[in-house]
Parts: C-alpha cells; sequence; structure tokens
C-alpha cells in the first residue's frame, strides 16, 4: 500500500503525462509563396520563440505550371499544416475543398514595382507616361508568373497602350524571383511585388508603379483539410496577422491590414 507521499508522487506522475501531450510542441509545415517570404522570415523566428513549435517550410508561387506550385503540390498529395499564398488562389482551394473555410486568414496587401541592374540609370516610373517610356525604352522586360505577372500581361501593357510592343521583348518567369533575373544581367527591367524585389542584392529599386494602374494583391492564409495540426497552424497565421506583427509586415515592402 502507497504511502501518502507516494500517493502525492503517483498523482502528479499521472497529471503530467495526462498534461504533456498537450504542452509538446509540434512540428508544423508550411507552403509558403514569394510575396509573403520576407515577412514570414522576420515573424517566424519569433514566433517558433514564443511558441514551442517548429516550422518547416516548402516554398513554391501561387499559381502557375510550375511542380512547385502551391496548388500543384497539395494535388500530389503533399501534406501541409498551413498554406500562405495570393487571396485569391487561396480562395479556389477553398472552392476545391482543400482548404478550410473558417481557416481563412487576411495577412497584407502587396503592390507592383520596377527594378533594374544595379549600376544601371534608374528609370522614373512615378507617373504613367513615365512608366511607359521606361517600359519601351528598356531592351527586355520581365514579369513573374504569379498574381502580379498575369496582371502585367494581361491588363497593364493594353491599359498603356504598348501591349504590341511589348510582345516581341518581355518574358513570364516561373520560380525564379524576377529581380534575381534582372540583377544577373538576363533582363534589363523587370515587375513584381514589392516584398519580393526588396530583397535581391544587385537589383535597384525604381519604384511603385502608379497607383493609378496598381493591382493590390491580397495575401492570405488557411489551414488545409488534410492538416496534422490544425489548432497549431491557426495560431501561427494569427501570429503573423496580429496588429503586433504590423511593423515587421511593412519593413518588407508590404502593406499591414488594419484589424
Amino acid at each position: 500500500m502507497l504511502s501518502p507521499l507516494g500517493v502525492l508522487c503517483a498523482a502528479a506522475t499521472v497529471a503530467v503525462s495526462l498534461y504533456a501531450p498537450l504542452t509538446q510542441a509540434a512540428e508544423l509545415h508550411v507552403m509558403n509563396s514569394g510575396g509573403f517570404t520576407a515577412a514570414y522570415k522576420v515573424l517566424l523566428p519569433k514566433y517558433e520563440a514564443e511558441s514551442g513549435d517548429h516550422v518547416d517550410t516548402a516554398w513554391g508561387p501561387s499559381m502557375g505550371k510550375a511542380p512547385e506550385a502551391i496548388p500543384n503540390r497539395l494535388a500530389r498529395g503533399e501534406a501541409a499544416d498551413a498554406v500562405i499564398m495570393v487571396g485569391y488562389a487561396l480562395d479556389d482551394l477553398i472552392k476545391q475543398g482543400k482548404v478550410r473555410p473558417d481557416s481563412r486568414v487576411d495577412l497584407a496587401d502587396s503592390r507592383i514595382g520596377v527594378v533594374v541592374k544595379a549600376g544601371t540609370p534608374v528609370p522614373d516610373v512615378s507617373t504613367p507616361e513615365a512608366l511607359k517610356a521606361a517600359l519601351l525604352q528598356a531592351e527586355s522586360v520581365a514579369y513573374s508568373d504569379s498574381a502580379s505577372g498575369v496582371y502585367v500581361e494581361r491588363e497593364l501593357f493594353k491599359r498603356l497602350g504598348i501591349e504590341q510592343e511589348m510582345k516581341g521583348k518581355s518574358v513570364m518567369i516561373q520560380k525564379t524571383p524576377v529581380a534575381e533575373k534582372v540583377a544577373a544581367g538576363d533582363f534589363a527591367l523587370g515587375l513584381q511585388q514589392v516584398s519580393e524585389l526588396l530583397p535581391v542584392r544587385g537589383a535597384a529599386f525604381a519604384g511603385k508603379i502608379p497607383e493609378s494602374l496598381q493591382s493590390v494583391t491580397r495575401f492570405a492564409a488557411g489551414v488545409p483539410v488534410n492538416a496534422v495540426h490544425p489548432e497549431e497552424a491557426k495560431r501561427m497565421l494569427q501570429y503573423m496577422a496580429a496588429p503586433s506583427a504590423a511593423g515587421d509586415v511593412a519593413s518588407t515592402g508590404l502593406d499591414p491590414l488594419l484589424h
């Protein structure tokens, strides 16, 4: 028969064993697209330090034909606890039944900017007329295969009245950040979301395209229906969407949301 002290020890052991699974750190798997990457890399270490969770990240665009694209990863059955991507692409996954509707969290807005190779003249892109001139004068132009590039190809050139002129010298780039191609000298001018342009060394930022021509991309996140750690993933996404994260988000070229 156990002594009173033994009973207390046994009870404590049972209590610890019951509580341990609730406090055990989670191993989260996240799929993240390019536009939110810089902010994600700033916020993630802080979240891991506060939560004790560890996050493994797979990178890929929000859409497109590349095997790394998030919809294509999910279609192959790759596991994820959270996906961070362009908002309307996330909505498509929700409609397809691949992401939980009640898990959707808006994170930030992103605007399109322009870069040229560092050391070359930086064009004025502050007005529609100036942007049009810069595009026409550039020997070659690159844009991404994600939301910003789709807008550039289908709408921006048309709105500027230079659709035919751009056909022979503009290229949609898959997977690789546009600024990297410009920094390498493969293209004279590049357009992509500002948050994806700023981190690249060797590329000079010319500025955002005029607001009258902007296409604002909303980045959002959600939890796939087959997530292993859905609650932990929701907490991580809420952390990144919180007002306390706004300063870090803004520092990367994104526009924080007022929740």
